[in-house]
Order: structure tokens, then sequence, then C-alpha cells
């Protein structure tokens, strides 16, 4: 098979291939930034199919949002860095569409001192907290399908008052595609004061 290079033409390439391109030509060992392009299928070695967010200092206000979260988002991890509140309210996620979702969770939390049943106000993260309690932690979320999100953590707390782990995991059916997240506590009341909260979503 062989290349066709015609003075009015231009060149052609063999069958399968493309006819004229109507950019530079790029060999296969040869490095091209994509611009405009979109796969179909598969990743490109090197870029990174994970997106992080901002990080937002958990030091003040009673809830952290996360919004604008894209619409072809399949798994959310949120991360806690020492957080830490006012008060001994359990702290929660909420997740939402257009609006925070307060109702409608089902799930479980339990700690290694003490135990809750069920809620249904957010993915309740932590069982047994205090004023002092600095929180370390990956909270996953995970599309199953139908806006059906189902979650799971454990949580260290390396505050010298409680000292324990929280281990939780729920499911929330949403009436639309999730485009935000919320961190905030039962109360709704209790103020952030300590530590760092952000987000990776793919």
């Amino acid at each position: 098979m062989t290349t066709t290079i015609s003075g009015t033409a231009g060149v052609t390439f063999p069958a399968g291939g493309l006819g004229n391109p109507a950019g530079a030509v790029v060999g296969t060992t040869d490095t091209q930034t994509l611009t405009n392009k979109t796969l179909s299928t598969g990743l490109v070695m090197g870029v990174s199919a994970i997106t992080s967010g901002t990080a937002v200092a958990s030091t003040s206000g009673t809830s952290i949002d996360f919004t604008s979260i894209p619409s072809w988002v399949k798994r959310i991890t949120v991360m806690f860095n020492g957080v830490s509140t006012s008060g001994t309210s359990n702290l929660l996620i909420q997740i939402g569409s257009g609006s925070v979702t307060t109702s409608g969770y089902l799930g479980f939390v339990f700690c290694t001192t003490t135990n809750r049943g069920a809620y249904s106000i957010g993915y309740l993260l932590t069982a047994l907290v205090a004023a002092d309690s600095l929180l370390s932690s990956n909270i996953t979320l995970a599309l199953v399908g139908s806006n059906t999100w189902v979650q799971s953590s454990v949580i260290t707390d390396y505050s010298a008052s409680v000292l324990n782990a929280n281990s939780s995991s729920g499911k929330l059916a949403l009436g639309g595609t999730l485009d935000r997240v919320r961190i905030t506590t039962a109360n709704g009341t209790d103020t952030f004061d300590a530590g760092s909260v952000n987000i990776l979503y793919e």
C-alpha cells in the first residue's frame, strides 16, 4: 500500500486511512496536544481521569458545598483532613440535583464506642463526636444507576476525648442528576473550626 502525492489533489493515504487531513500529519512517535477532540473509548496514558476540586478550609460556617459537579460523574471521593466542629452533632454528607436533598437517605453508622441506627437526613458519617474531634478520611459516593448513589466510609477521630473509628454506609435515589455535595452536621448549627475538605470526581 502506497501513499499518493499529487500536485493538485495533495496527499492521499492508503485505503482505510484519511484522505486529505485538514491539519498537520502526526506520526506514531510524534507528540501532539489534543484540542477539541472527543475520546469515545479508553484513556490516554499520562492523562488523569480524576478531577480534583479546590480544597476548602473547614474553619467556619455550618456547611461546606461543592457545586457544579459535571453530569458525567460516576464516583466522588470526599476527603477530610483534620476536620473539627464546635459541638457534638454528628457529621453528615448530603447530595442534590439543583438543590440539596435533606430526606430519603437510608443507612447505618457505628463506631468503636457506640452506635446509631437508621437515619434519613443524609449520609451520616459519625456516631460520636466531641468539640475537639479531628476527623480524617476518604468517603466514597458511587452511582449505581438511575440516579441512585451509595456511600461508604471509615473515619478516624484522633481527638483525645473520643479516639475512635466510625464506619458508615448508605444510599439515596435522587430525583435528578447529581450536581452538588454538602458537608454539614445533623443539627445544622454546629460550626466548622479546624481542618480542610476537598473532593475528587471521576
